[in-house]
Protein backbone atom coordinates (compact mmCIF):
# COMPACT_ATOMS: atom_id res chain seq x y z
CA UNK A 1 0.00 0.00 0.00
CA UNK A 2 1.20 3.55 -0.64
CA UNK A 3 2.71 5.35 2.29
CA UNK A 4 1.23 8.47 3.79
CA UNK A 5 2.78 11.91 3.44
CA UNK A 6 2.27 15.12 5.39
CA UNK A 7 1.62 17.95 2.96
CA UNK A 8 1.17 21.19 4.83
CA UNK A 9 -1.86 20.91 7.08
CA UNK A 10 -3.02 17.52 5.78
CA UNK A 11 -1.90 13.90 6.04
CA UNK A 12 -2.40 12.41 2.59
CA UNK A 13 -2.97 8.68 2.07
CA UNK A 14 -3.95 6.51 -0.86
CA UNK A 15 -7.67 6.90 -0.11
CA UNK A 16 -7.66 10.60 0.83
CA UNK A 17 -9.75 13.29 -0.70
CA UNK A 18 -7.40 15.10 -3.08
CA UNK A 19 -4.87 17.64 -1.91
CA UNK A 20 -5.45 20.38 -4.47
CA UNK A 21 -2.64 22.69 -5.57
CA UNK A 22 -3.78 25.86 -7.32
CA UNK A 23 -0.81 26.58 -9.58
CA UNK A 24 -0.83 30.37 -9.79
CA UNK A 25 2.66 30.24 -11.25
CA UNK A 26 3.27 33.64 -12.81
CA UNK A 27 -0.36 34.39 -13.65
CA UNK A 28 -0.05 37.38 -11.31
CA UNK A 29 2.12 38.89 -14.10
CA UNK A 30 4.33 40.69 -11.62
CA UNK A 31 1.55 42.34 -9.60
CA UNK A 32 1.71 41.70 -5.85
CA UNK A 33 -1.89 42.85 -5.52
CA UNK A 34 -3.03 40.37 -8.15
CA UNK A 35 -0.95 37.60 -6.61
CA UNK A 36 -2.67 38.13 -3.26
CA UNK A 37 -6.11 38.18 -4.90
CA UNK A 38 -5.31 34.87 -6.59
CA UNK A 39 -4.32 33.38 -3.23
CA UNK A 40 -7.65 34.49 -1.79
CA UNK A 41 -9.59 33.11 -4.75
CA UNK A 42 -7.75 29.78 -4.50
CA UNK A 43 -8.69 29.54 -0.83
CA UNK A 44 -12.34 30.43 -1.55
CA UNK A 45 -12.42 27.85 -4.33
CA UNK A 46 -11.30 25.10 -1.95
CA UNK A 47 -7.62 24.60 -2.79
CA UNK A 48 -5.22 23.30 -0.15
CA UNK A 49 -2.20 25.15 -1.53
CA UNK A 50 -1.44 28.23 -3.60
CA UNK A 51 1.68 27.64 -5.67
CA UNK A 52 4.02 30.02 -7.47
CA UNK A 53 7.18 29.67 -9.56
CA UNK A 54 10.48 31.15 -8.36
CA UNK A 55 13.01 31.77 -11.11
CA UNK A 56 15.23 34.24 -12.87
CA UNK A 57 15.38 34.05 -16.65
CA UNK A 58 19.17 34.22 -16.68
CA UNK A 59 19.58 31.09 -14.53
CA UNK A 60 16.75 29.14 -16.13
CA UNK A 61 17.11 29.40 -19.91
CA UNK A 62 19.68 30.22 -22.53
CA UNK A 63 18.88 33.22 -24.67
CA UNK A 64 18.66 30.72 -27.54
CA UNK A 65 15.99 28.46 -25.97
CA UNK A 66 13.08 28.05 -28.42
CA UNK A 67 9.42 28.00 -27.36
CA UNK A 68 7.54 24.70 -27.02
CA UNK A 69 4.02 26.00 -26.30
CA UNK A 70 1.02 27.03 -28.39
CA UNK A 71 2.27 30.27 -29.95
CA UNK A 72 -1.25 31.22 -31.00
CA UNK A 73 -1.93 31.76 -27.29
CA UNK A 74 1.52 32.98 -26.26
CA UNK A 75 3.38 34.60 -29.13
CA UNK A 76 6.78 34.78 -27.42
CA UNK A 77 9.11 32.45 -29.30
CA UNK A 78 11.99 32.33 -26.85
CA UNK A 79 11.86 30.72 -23.40
CA UNK A 80 14.34 33.30 -22.13
CA UNK A 81 12.15 36.19 -23.31
CA UNK A 82 9.03 34.64 -21.78
CA UNK A 83 10.66 34.00 -18.42
CA UNK A 84 12.15 37.48 -18.41
CA UNK A 85 8.63 38.93 -18.56
CA UNK A 86 7.67 37.39 -15.23
CA UNK A 87 10.84 37.04 -13.14
CA UNK A 88 10.47 40.28 -11.17
CA UNK A 89 9.62 38.63 -7.84
CA UNK A 90 12.52 37.82 -5.50
CA UNK A 91 12.96 36.50 -1.97
CA UNK A 92 11.20 39.42 -0.28
CA UNK A 93 8.14 39.14 -2.51
CA UNK A 94 7.83 35.41 -1.78
CA UNK A 95 8.15 36.05 1.95
CA UNK A 96 5.26 38.49 1.64
CA UNK A 97 3.20 35.97 -0.33
CA UNK A 98 3.93 33.23 2.20
CA UNK A 99 2.75 35.51 5.01
CA UNK A 100 -0.42 36.30 3.08
CA UNK A 101 -1.09 32.59 2.57
CA UNK A 102 -0.72 32.07 6.32
CA UNK A 103 -3.21 34.85 7.00
CA UNK A 104 -5.68 33.44 4.48
CA UNK A 105 -5.28 29.87 5.74
CA UNK A 106 -3.80 28.12 2.71
CA UNK A 107 -0.44 26.39 2.25
CA UNK A 108 2.21 28.44 0.42
CA UNK A 109 4.28 26.59 -2.18
CA UNK A 110 6.61 27.78 -4.91
CA UNK A 111 8.59 25.69 -7.36
CA UNK A 112 12.28 26.63 -7.26
CA UNK A 113 14.14 26.73 -10.55
CA UNK A 114 17.62 27.56 -9.25
CA UNK A 115 19.80 27.00 -6.19
CA UNK A 116 19.13 30.46 -4.76
CA UNK A 117 15.38 29.85 -4.85
CA UNK A 118 15.82 26.56 -2.98
CA UNK A 119 17.57 28.43 -0.17
CA UNK A 120 15.13 31.29 0.31
CA UNK A 121 12.07 29.06 -0.12
CA UNK A 122 13.23 26.44 2.39
CA UNK A 123 11.94 28.26 5.50
CA UNK A 124 8.71 29.24 3.71
CA UNK A 125 7.37 25.98 2.27
CA UNK A 126 6.14 22.78 3.98
CA UNK A 127 7.32 20.72 1.00
CA UNK A 128 9.15 21.26 -2.27
CA UNK A 129 7.50 20.96 -5.67
CA UNK A 130 9.89 19.97 -8.47
CA UNK A 131 8.96 20.59 -12.09
CA UNK A 132 9.05 17.83 -14.71
CA UNK A 133 11.88 19.62 -16.49
CA UNK A 134 14.17 19.12 -13.48
CA UNK A 135 13.48 15.42 -12.97
CA UNK A 136 16.85 14.59 -14.57
CA UNK A 137 18.74 17.46 -12.89
CA UNK A 138 20.72 15.34 -10.43
CA UNK A 139 22.67 18.07 -8.58
CA UNK A 140 19.51 20.14 -8.21
CA UNK A 141 17.58 17.16 -6.85
CA UNK A 142 20.37 16.52 -4.35
CA UNK A 143 20.19 20.10 -3.12
CA UNK A 144 16.43 19.81 -2.63
CA UNK A 145 16.66 16.36 -1.04
CA UNK A 146 19.23 17.69 1.43
CA UNK A 147 16.53 19.97 2.87
CA UNK A 148 14.83 16.81 4.24
CA UNK A 149 11.33 17.91 3.35
CA UNK A 150 8.70 16.01 1.36
CA UNK A 151 9.00 16.46 -2.40
CA UNK A 152 6.19 16.50 -4.95
CA UNK A 153 7.80 15.54 -8.26
CA UNK A 154 6.13 15.95 -11.65
CA UNK A 155 7.02 13.24 -14.17
CA UNK A 156 6.08 14.81 -17.51
CA UNK A 157 7.99 13.39 -20.50
CA UNK A 158 9.88 10.97 -18.22
CA UNK A 159 10.65 7.28 -18.60
CA UNK A 160 10.35 4.87 -15.70
CA UNK A 161 14.14 4.56 -15.65
CA UNK A 162 14.47 8.32 -15.28
CA UNK A 163 11.86 8.37 -12.51
CA UNK A 164 13.69 5.52 -10.76
CA UNK A 165 16.91 7.53 -10.81
CA UNK A 166 15.23 10.71 -9.56
CA UNK A 167 13.61 8.81 -6.70
CA UNK A 168 16.95 7.20 -5.85
CA UNK A 169 18.76 10.56 -5.80
CA UNK A 170 16.11 12.22 -3.63
CA UNK A 171 15.95 9.25 -1.28
CA UNK A 172 19.72 9.05 -0.83
CA UNK A 173 19.89 12.81 -0.28
CA UNK A 174 17.58 12.60 2.72
CA UNK A 175 14.15 13.32 1.27
CA UNK A 176 11.66 11.65 3.68
CA UNK A 177 8.67 11.31 1.30
CA UNK A 178 8.21 11.59 -2.45
CA UNK A 179 4.90 12.17 -4.23
CA UNK A 180 4.97 11.36 -7.95
CA UNK A 181 2.65 13.30 -10.25
CA UNK A 182 1.63 11.93 -13.62
CA UNK A 183 1.94 14.80 -16.07
CA UNK A 184 1.95 15.36 -19.83
CA UNK A 185 4.38 18.11 -20.77
CA UNK A 186 2.19 19.72 -23.44
CA UNK A 187 0.68 23.20 -23.09
CA UNK A 188 -2.20 22.64 -23.46
CA UNK A 189 -2.70 18.87 -23.35
CA UNK A 190 -5.50 17.69 -25.68
CA UNK A 191 -7.77 15.24 -23.86
CA UNK A 192 -6.71 12.25 -26.01
CA UNK A 193 -3.12 12.91 -24.94
CA UNK A 194 -3.82 13.04 -21.19
CA UNK A 195 -3.17 9.28 -20.80
CA UNK A 196 -4.65 9.11 -17.31
CA UNK A 197 -4.18 5.34 -17.18
CA UNK A 198 -0.51 6.09 -16.59
CA UNK A 199 -1.64 6.96 -13.06
CA UNK A 200 -2.43 3.27 -12.58
CA UNK A 201 1.00 2.42 -13.98
CA UNK A 202 2.71 4.73 -11.50
CA UNK A 203 0.73 3.19 -8.65
CA UNK A 204 1.89 -0.29 -9.69
CA UNK A 205 5.51 0.78 -10.22
CA UNK A 206 5.77 2.82 -7.01
CA UNK A 207 3.42 1.28 -4.41
CA UNK A 208 5.43 2.87 -1.60
CA UNK A 209 4.75 6.39 -2.88
CA UNK A 210 1.65 8.56 -3.00
CA UNK A 211 0.64 9.27 -6.60
CA UNK A 212 -0.92 12.42 -8.03
CA UNK A 213 -1.57 14.29 -11.28
CA UNK A 214 -0.53 17.63 -12.73
CA UNK A 215 -3.11 18.64 -15.31
CA UNK A 216 -2.59 20.76 -18.44
CA UNK A 217 -5.86 19.98 -20.24
CA UNK A 218 -8.35 22.73 -21.00
CA UNK A 219 -10.91 23.02 -18.16
CA UNK A 220 -14.53 22.12 -18.86
CA UNK A 221 -17.76 22.47 -16.93
CA UNK A 222 -17.53 18.97 -15.47
CA UNK A 223 -13.78 19.06 -14.64
CA UNK A 224 -13.65 15.48 -15.94
CA UNK A 225 -9.82 15.19 -16.15
CA UNK A 226 -9.31 16.02 -12.46
CA UNK A 227 -12.27 13.92 -11.31
CA UNK A 228 -11.08 10.96 -13.41
CA UNK A 229 -7.52 11.29 -12.14
CA UNK A 230 -8.72 11.21 -8.55
CA UNK A 231 -10.89 8.14 -9.17
CA UNK A 232 -7.85 6.42 -10.70
CA UNK A 233 -5.92 6.99 -7.49
CA UNK A 234 -4.27 10.40 -7.87
CA UNK A 235 -4.69 12.07 -4.48
CA UNK A 236 -2.48 15.12 -5.07
CA UNK A 237 -3.86 17.25 -7.91
CA UNK A 238 -2.20 20.30 -9.43
CA UNK A 239 -3.66 22.63 -12.05
CA UNK A 240 -2.83 26.14 -13.23
CA UNK A 241 -5.05 28.79 -11.66
CA UNK A 242 -6.11 32.18 -12.99
CA UNK A 243 -8.62 34.95 -12.38
CA UNK A 244 -9.39 35.26 -16.11
CA UNK A 245 -9.04 32.44 -18.64
CA UNK A 246 -9.48 34.82 -21.56
CA UNK A 247 -6.25 36.71 -20.88
CA UNK A 248 -3.37 36.27 -23.32
CA UNK A 249 -0.34 34.41 -22.04
CA UNK A 250 1.07 30.94 -21.68
CA UNK A 251 -0.70 29.83 -18.51
CA UNK A 252 -4.11 31.57 -18.48
CA UNK A 253 -6.03 29.76 -21.21
CA UNK A 254 -5.51 26.20 -19.89
CA UNK A 255 -5.95 27.19 -16.23
CA UNK A 256 -8.95 26.77 -13.97
CA UNK A 257 -10.54 29.71 -12.20
CA UNK A 258 -12.32 29.93 -8.86
CA UNK A 259 -15.65 28.73 -10.27
CA UNK A 260 -14.00 25.72 -11.94
CA UNK A 261 -12.30 24.86 -8.68
CA UNK A 262 -15.52 25.22 -6.69
CA UNK A 263 -17.30 22.84 -9.10
CA UNK A 264 -14.51 20.30 -8.76
CA UNK A 265 -14.50 20.45 -4.95
CA UNK A 266 -18.29 20.07 -4.92
CA UNK A 267 -18.02 16.96 -7.12
CA UNK A 268 -15.31 15.54 -4.87
CA UNK A 269 -17.62 15.95 -1.88
CA UNK A 270 -20.53 14.30 -3.70
CA UNK A 271 -18.42 11.47 -5.08
CA UNK A 272 -16.71 11.03 -1.73
CA UNK A 273 -20.07 10.26 -0.16
CA UNK A 274 -20.61 7.57 -2.80
CA UNK A 275 -17.09 6.15 -2.36
CA UNK A 276 -17.43 5.48 1.37
CA UNK A 277 -14.67 5.28 3.96
CA UNK A 278 -13.11 1.92 3.08
CA UNK A 279 -12.28 -0.31 0.11
CA UNK A 280 -12.66 -3.48 2.23
CA UNK A 281 -15.69 -5.43 1.00
CA UNK A 282 -18.03 -6.30 3.85
CA UNK A 283 -21.73 -5.96 4.70
CA UNK A 284 -22.60 -2.55 6.07
CA UNK A 285 -24.82 -2.10 9.10
CA UNK A 286 -27.92 -1.04 7.15
CA UNK A 287 -27.78 -4.24 5.03
CA UNK A 288 -28.46 -6.50 8.00
CA UNK A 289 -32.24 -6.48 7.53
CA UNK A 290 -31.75 -7.34 3.85
CA UNK A 291 -29.42 -10.21 4.73
CA UNK A 292 -32.12 -11.63 6.99
CA UNK A 293 -35.09 -11.17 4.67
CA UNK A 294 -33.82 -11.28 1.08
CA UNK A 295 -31.47 -14.23 1.44
CA UNK A 296 -32.78 -17.78 1.50
CA UNK A 297 -32.98 -20.54 4.08
CA UNK A 298 -33.35 -24.31 3.76
CA UNK A 299 -37.10 -25.06 3.89
CA UNK A 300 -39.01 -28.37 4.09
CA UNK A 301 -40.96 -29.45 0.99
CA UNK A 302 -43.29 -31.69 3.05
CA UNK A 303 -44.12 -32.60 6.66
CA UNK A 304 -41.48 -34.80 8.30
CA UNK A 305 -41.70 -36.80 11.54
CA UNK A 306 -39.17 -36.82 14.36
CA UNK A 307 -36.32 -39.22 13.60
CA UNK A 308 -36.59 -38.77 9.84
CA UNK A 309 -33.26 -38.63 8.01
CA UNK A 310 -33.35 -35.72 5.60
CA UNK A 311 -32.97 -36.35 1.87
CA UNK A 312 -32.51 -33.72 -0.85
CA UNK A 313 -36.12 -34.25 -1.97
CA UNK A 314 -37.26 -33.11 1.49
CA UNK A 315 -35.59 -29.74 1.03
CA UNK A 316 -35.79 -26.53 -0.99
CA UNK A 317 -34.58 -22.94 -0.47
CA UNK A 318 -36.83 -19.96 0.14
CA UNK A 319 -36.84 -16.57 1.78
CA UNK A 320 -36.35 -15.34 4.49
CA UNK A 321 -32.76 -15.96 5.47
CA UNK A 322 -33.49 -16.42 9.17
CA UNK A 323 -32.91 -20.17 9.12
CA UNK A 324 -30.05 -22.41 8.00
CA UNK A 325 -28.38 -20.95 4.89
CA UNK A 326 -28.26 -23.06 1.70
CA UNK A 327 -24.51 -22.52 2.10
CA UNK A 328 -24.75 -25.52 4.48
CA UNK A 329 -26.96 -27.67 2.19
CA UNK A 330 -24.53 -30.58 2.11
CA UNK A 331 -24.23 -30.55 5.91
CA UNK A 332 -28.01 -30.71 6.37
CA UNK A 333 -28.66 -33.60 3.95
CA UNK A 334 -28.38 -36.80 5.98
CA UNK A 335 -29.17 -35.20 9.34
CA UNK A 336 -31.90 -36.64 11.59
CA UNK A 337 -34.89 -34.49 12.56
CA UNK A 338 -35.44 -34.10 16.32
CA UNK A 339 -39.15 -33.22 16.28
CA UNK A 340 -42.19 -33.30 14.02
CA UNK A 341 -42.07 -30.45 11.52
CA UNK A 342 -44.67 -29.16 9.07
CA UNK A 343 -44.35 -28.42 5.37
CA UNK A 344 -42.65 -25.09 4.56
CA UNK A 345 -40.88 -25.03 7.92
CA UNK A 346 -37.75 -22.88 7.89
CA UNK A 347 -35.08 -25.18 9.27
CA UNK A 348 -33.00 -24.09 12.27
CA UNK A 349 -29.94 -25.86 13.64
CA UNK A 350 -31.88 -26.75 16.79
CA UNK A 351 -34.21 -28.90 14.63
CA UNK A 352 -31.36 -31.26 13.73
CA UNK A 353 -29.41 -34.02 15.45
CA UNK A 354 -25.94 -33.06 14.30
CA UNK A 355 -24.32 -36.11 15.86
CA UNK A 356 -26.26 -38.62 13.75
Amino acid sequence: MPTSVQLGKRLIQHNSKPYVIAEIGVNHEGSMQQAKKLIEQAKKGGADAAKFQSYKAGTLASKHSPSYWDTSKEATRSQYELFQKYDGFGAQEYIELAEHCQQVGIDFISTPFDDQAVEFLDPLVPFFKVASADLTNTPFLRKIGNKRKPVVLSTGAATLAEIDEAVRVLDQSGCPNIVLLHCILNYPTPNPQAHLRMIEGLRRAYPQHVIGYSDHTLPDESMIPLVSAWLLGAVVLEKHFTHDKTLPGNDHYHAMDQKDLERFIEMVERIGVLMGPSSHKAPIETEEISRLNARRSIVLTRPVPAGHVLEETDLTYKRPGTGISPLYWDDVVGCRILNNLEEDHVLKWENLNLSS
